[in-house]
């Protein structure tokens, strides 16, 4: 505990705090692990299938709904996407801030993150 502190600068309660918290996430969605950390914060993932929950709300937001998903992506599934709801449901503060991030103008993105090459985004976004 003492190295991870170290190397995250943080206090060891508050790593206990974080871990305290996502044990008991991981408890109430099976379906559901974490990843992230360091710099970047740690984020809620859907087992299996290679996406965030963020990533999977954005999906189903953009999309309408979960059969239209399942349809277009077929290695997700309606469980998936029912995991993904469900926490979102729980912890929409999280995944809303997530999903707003995402969502910041290329310009915003170019200023945090200089040595990205943002012309695919570009091109995605004309």
């Amino acid at each position: 505990m003492e190295e991870e502190a170290r190397r995250l600068r943080r206090s060891k309660s508050s790593i206990v705090e974080e871990l305290a918290d996502e044990a008991a996430r991981l408890r109430r969605f099976p379906d559901i692990t974490f990843h992230g950390g360091g710099v970047l914060e740690r984020r809620a993932h859907v087992v299996g299938t290679g996406l965030d929950v963020w990533e999977l709300c954005l999906l189903l937001d953009e999309y309408g709904s979960a059969a239209d998903v399942v349809e277009d992506f077929p290695k997700l599934s309606l469980h998936h996407c029912r995991v993904a709801e469900a926490y979102r449901r729980a912890y929409p503060d999280e995944i809303a801030s997530l999903i707003a991030g995402n969502r910041r103008p290329i310009e915003e993105m170019e200023a945090l993150y200089p040595w990205v090459d943002w012309s695919g985004a570009r091109a995605a976004r004309a």
